[in-house]
């Protein structure tokens, strides 16, 4: 079975993209009104950061809790790669006993040798090439305040970094001009 990761925007199409802000709307929509989602239910999420994140940290623990599954926090130290295991072993670890991993890492070379050896989605909480699920985050609050992200011009400030290049994959998948 092939496992479909979120490493970049770039993985999925713009169609998937759009649906899956719509579904975040309608989610938190109804989470506000008091209903509870189930999407989740029964699942793991196991969160391997290699760098400290507080916002996307508490952010995946919420979400998860919010859909009715739980979330496993591992830090550096907390699994054995910080003893020499290698990425290959501890994929193959946590997918045996998760239903989903998501990896906050620098380099993204270490981030894609998980999802090679994933048996489950791998997402991307943050590598040194690219943030996708910050950018998620970014369109759906922009759709929340000020509509359709698509045909509207957006400016860009600040260093030619991971971020900048997740506006860059974004404008290409939702329709917008990046200035």
């Amino acid at each position: 079975m092939t496992c479909r990761h979120f490493l970049s925007l770039l993985d999925f199409p713009s169609e998937d993209l759009q649906q899956l802000i719509e579904k975040a709307m309608d989610l938190k929509s109804g989470l506000r009104q008091g209903q509870l989602s189930s999407v989740m239910k029964g699942k793991t999420l196991a969160m391997v950061f290699e760098k400290a994140s507080t916002r996307t940290r508490v952010s995946f623990e919420i979400g998860a809790n919010q859909l009715g599954g739980s979330a496993l926090f591992l830090s550096p130290g907390d699994s054995q790669m910080s003893r020499g295991e290698s990425l290959a072993d501890t994929a193959r670890v946590l997918s045996s006993m998760a239903d989903l991993i998501v990896m906050r890492t620098l380099a993204h070379e270490r981030l894609t040798e998980v999802a090679q050896h994933s048996q489950v989605p791998v997402i991307n909480a943050m590598s040194d090439t690219s943030h996708p699920c910050q950018l998620l985050a970014d369109i759906l609050t922009f759709v929340e305040h000020r509509g359709s992200i698509a045909n509207a011009t957006v400016a860009w400030i600040g260093d030619g970094n991971n971020v900048c290049q997740s506006w860059i994959n974004a404008a290409r998948q939702f329709g917008f001009n990046l200035r």
